[in-house]
């Protein structure tokens, strides 16, 4: 017992700020220019999702989610830690949860307005991952090939889902699309917390927002 307590948490960090940053360059490096295509996915999807065409919305980041598993996680990640291959498991899972999301329409809101406050929130948070979380690298000083984007790196795929989510889903639905996603931006925070990065803070403030507009979409649907 003694010895677990003695561990903290860059115990389990097997890499530097320098080599973390480098996986993402190599991530922009190897598939450029296939972020104009996963970015222009993302819109669209926003754009089904706020117009109610909801079951395509679902399917849409499907295969982005199936694709950052394979190619950042299982190939590239678990190279530095022996759990990426497991988060990368968990991330075709929920591809594999949006299909069946899109095929059966369960959870679907088909009764959600764009002014209410959830989607509000869940479209901000969308945006934000798609356009915000892009720059945050450039205009920090690092390099463009750092810059993270939806459907190639993992953060932004799990931010803008989860304001995606937040929009399309609602009820029990909701709340079991957002699990995957959560944890991540939680494990991906405590590790940029470890590395030093400030975007740490970014993603719990994220998470923080998410949960905000879940509980309340959540007390919407029971009225």
């Amino acid at each position: 017992m003694n010895e677990w307590t003695s561990y903290q948490l860059q115990d389990f960090i097997p890499f530097t700020a320098e080599v973390y940053f480098r996986l993402l360059e190599r991530m922009s490096e190897t598939f450029w220019p296939l972020h104009l295509l996963t970015l222009a996915l993302g819109v669209a999807t926003l754009v089904l999702a706020l117009r109610h065409r909801t079951r395509i919305a679902c399917l849409l980041p499907a295969p982005l989610w199936a694709f950052v598993a394979v190619a950042f996680f299982i190939q590239r990640y678990a190279e530095l830690n022996w759990a990426g291959g497991y988060v990368g498991y968990a991330f075709i899972a929920q591809a594999m949860l949006l299909v069946v999301m899109a095929l059966t329409g369960w959870g679907i809101d088909k009764a959600s307005r764009r002014t209410s406050l959830p989607v509000v929130m869940g479209t901000a948070i969308t945006l934000f991952g798609l356009i915000i979380m892009p720059l945050m690298a450039p205009l920090s000083g690092g390099s463009w090939y750092q810059a993270e984007v939806f459907g190639i790196h993992a953060n932004p795929t799990a931010v803008t889902t989860l304001g995606l989510v937040l929009i399309m889903l609602r009820g029990f639905a909701l709340w079991i699309a957002v699990i995957i996603p959560a944890l991540w931006l939680v494990v991906s925070g405590l590790t940029l917390q470890v590395l030093d990065s400030s975007g740490a803070t970014v993603l719990f403030a994220v998470l923080a927002i998410a949960l905000v507009g879940l509980v309340w979409k959540s007390i919407e649907s029971r009225r």
